[in-house]
């Protein structure tokens, strides 16, 4: 047991490190001898969960593909009902999002039911700094973390309203520190304005929303789409925590 405990701590830890670490970077952030560590990354990489690269970096191997997939479909299964419930509650489309590596990808969805209404697909990745999604899951990472991130993936302009300076986005995520969730305004896409709020204690890091028209997001909605935003991501967190 303590073997397989310690082989998902080094997959956790390579996912940590964006998919790739070398033998002794993994011994210091497991604090285990590099005896093990090689014994534990040899068993993985015989059944395809890591593999070494001609670095000598080990990498997560294509066998965790299968294995995501149907989590991701599991995750989509178990947060539709609260997705749709958002939908009937407020009115505008409902979206679960996740952290993958540097990038946002929307992973479950439920659609407004007015004919004029926010599609974001299922899979499509966005770079976190001008969604709310990313902004929520960024807020509870430290600086440092969102400096490191924001320096490989950068602060490109999706529109006249996106956060391109660094120190103007760390002081936004103070900003939604402080209130508890996060707002895009025409960052992403102009016209389009979207409430978010962290998924608590979730097993990766993951944000709902809700996004529609500028014209029908109004400060109004958003103050009343926090707290059931709120109340359903803590529901979502307990019901992945049973399921863990």
């Amino acid at each position: 047991m303590q073997s397989l405990g310690r082989a998902f701590e080094i997959l956790e830890l390579m996912a940590d490190a964006g998919g790739t670490a070398s033998v002794s970077q993994l011994a210091v952030r497991a604090a285990l001898p590099l005896p093990t560590i090689h014994r534990l990354l040899r068993t993985l990489v015989e059944l395809g969960y890591v593999r070494q690269e001609p670095s000598r970096h080990y990498t997560l191997g294509p066998r965790l593909i299968r294995l995501g997939e149907a989590s991701s479909r599991m995750l989509r299964t178990w947060s539709q009902p609260l997705l749709i419930e958002l939908v009937d509650t407020l009115g505008e489309s409902a979206n679960l999002a996740m952290l993958d590596r540097d990038e946002i990808v929307y992973v479950a969805q439920a659609p407004s039911r007015h004919s004029m209404r926010m599609f974001t697909e299922v899979g499509r990745r966005v770079q976190p700094h001008c969604t709310a999604v990313g902004k929520a899951i960024l807020a509870t990472r430290s600086d440092a973390q969102v400096r490191g991130l924001l320096a490989r993936a950068g602060l490109p302009a999706r529109t006249e309203h996106t956060l391109i300076d660094l120190e103007a986005f760390l002081t936004e995520l103070a900003r939604v520190r402080e209130q508890g969730y996060a707002v895009d305004d025409g960052e992403q896409e102009i016209g389009v304005r979207c409430v978010a709020v962290v998924v608590p204690d979730a097993p990766t890091p993951l944000a709902l929303s809700v996004s529609g028209p500028t014209g029908r997001m109004t400060d109004a909605l958003i103050d009343r789409a926090v707290p059931v935003l709120g109340e359903v991501a803590a529901r979502l967190s307990s019901e992945l925590a049973a399921t863990g």
